[in-house]
């Protein structure tokens, strides 16, 4: 492990942060808000920190190439120093009293999850606001693939990163050069961006707020200028704008790339996106005829709402236009399985992806054939190809990783004096990075109540989700750390 190699990178990292931090900071000048001096500080502070790490290892001499260890630990320590110096501006605000909740409310933001603690968002300054929706667009691609464009130059690249960066069972690079395939996804996504914004303008949204819920729209992060999210403005055409963008940012990036490219049906011919967008109008139908007439008395309001919670659920994105927790029981119990299987590989979601799910049902119904066939050879396929045993292997092996994660979290945070259903929605809504839960932290509450060792622990559940498990728990395996 070449530690002052991986201490650059970091530093590298920190670098981009502390220029990243200049957005906001305009933002206050334009808005002649006494923030700007918190903001400072964290740039000072963000760049030093950054500057020193990269002196350290000004002296080291290597070639570009990062082994496996060395690109899980850039990606896990790089996403953890990342949430900690993007926590300052937050620090240094007057909302936020400790450390804790700023760290929260960063981590919360980089990896998309969208769980806040803030609990008068209305009265924040607008120069917070815009940090807080900008470092979940910077985290929705994440902020290492945006590096991989860049850090060829400074001697810095590796197939490592994008490997443990990318939220997909198998990485798709879209052009042989690595740097190229980051320019791609993220052209491709502040396009998306840029016309989200323009249509939500086009309705009458406010400019300040139009940029807030695009920024958080696409990375499918769900934080919003306001308490009450999207249900503040209670109309049909934003409500179905931010549902046709969160759709967007839920399926593979490789596909709109393929669609921009004149391959029309370049959604239709994938098995995944097939899936994801079936089982979205499946749920949405089933909860319109579950709310039609006992929550809402018109079928248009009625469908209206539910699709777009489950859009906002399953494509991890936390948006609310309802208290859902008010449905009846089958819309809550549905709302609850889509925080588990969440968006496609490869998209900017999070959640176990689609694409695992598939594998995961094909995976049973060939053990039940082999049953009956014992004899038979078969293989599982995605798209006419087979996915090869290893990779088989590790999609099963996470998701049992995840679902004793989530068991062993809800427990832990069940132990702390949180009850049941507030402890399930909370792990559930963290690990699988969607924003509200269940219980006393559903969409029309926050998780500011719940004690410090719980936010600690809900932190690590929203890191293991954004960098899918494997990338962060490795690091406490004992052989990880053996020549």
């Amino acid at each position: 492990m070449r530690w002052p190699f991986i201490s650059r990178i970091i530093g590298i990292l920190l670098i981009f942060m502390g220029l990243a931090m200049a957005v906001p900071l305009f933002c206050s000048f334009y808005y002649n808000e006494t923030a700007s001096q918190g903001i400072v500080h964290s740039i000072l502070i963000t760049m030093i920190a950054g500057l020193i790490l990269m002196l350290l290892s000004k002296k080291y001499e290597s070639d570009d190439y990062i082994n496996q260890k060395e690109g899980m630990t850039v990606v896990a320590l790089g996403w953890t120093v990342i949430g900690a110096f993007g926590a300052l501006p937050f620090y240094f605000s007057p909302e936020f009293t400790n450390f804790t909740d700023a760290f929260f409310e960063s981590v919360s933001g980089f990896t998309t999850t969208g769980s806040s603690v803030m609990i008068n968002i209305e009265s924040t300054t607008h120069s917070l606001l815009l940090w807080r929706s900008f470092i979940q667009w910077l985290g929705g691609m994440g902020i290492i693939v945006l590096s991989l464009a860049i850090l060829p130059f400074l001697g810095v690249g590796g197939i490592q990163l994008y490997k443990a960066e990318v939220p997909s069972p198998v990485p798709d690079k879209l052009t042989p050069r690595l740097s190229d395939s980051a320019k791609i996804l993220w052209v491709v996504y502040a396009g998306m961006t840029l016309v989200e914004i323009f249509f939500l303008l086009a309705g009458g949204m406010p400019p300040f707020e139009s940029i807030c819920y695009a920024l958080t729209t696409l990375p499918t992060g769900g934080f919003s200028p306001h308490n009450g999210s999207v249900a503040h403005y209670d109309t049909a055409y934003f409500d179905y704008v931010i549902v046709v963008f969160m759709l967007l940012a839920g399926i593979n990036f490789s596909l709109h790339y393929q669609m921009l490219r004149g391959k029309t049906l370049a959604f239709w011919k994938d098995t995944e996106c097939r899936f994801f967008l079936g089982l979205t109008i499946v749920f949405s139908l089933i909860i319109t005829w579950n709310i039609y007439g006992s929550v809402y008395d018109t079928f248009k309001d009625a469908f209206r709402h539910s699709i777009f919670q489950v859009s906002s659920i399953i494509t991890t994105t936390g948006f609310a236009t309802a208290d859902y927790e008010k449905f009846p029981a089958l819309s809550q119990v549905i709302l609850f399985v889509c925080m588990f299987i969440g968006a496609s590989a490869g998209s900017t979601g999070g959640g176990m992806k689609c694409a695992r799910i598939i594998v995961c049902f094909k995976y049973c119904y060939r053990e039940l054939f082999k049953l009956i066939h014992p004899r038979s050879i078969s293989h599982i396929k995605i798209n006419n190809t087979v996915i090869p045993d290893d990779v088989l292997r590790s999609i099963m092996g996470f998701l049992a990783l995840y679902i004793l994660l989530f068991f062993v979290s809800s427990t832990i945070l069940a132990s702390m004096g949180v009850d049941m259903m507030t402890a399930l929605g909370a792990v559930a809504s963290c690990i699988g990075n969607i924003g509200p839960g269940f219980g006393t932290v559903g969409p029309a509450e926050n998780f500011a109540h719940l004690p410090a060792a719980g936010k600690w622990l809900l932190t690590l559940c929203m890191l293991l989700g954004r960098l899918e498990i494997y990338t962060v728990i490795i690091l406490f395996i004992p052989e990880f750390w053996k020549r």
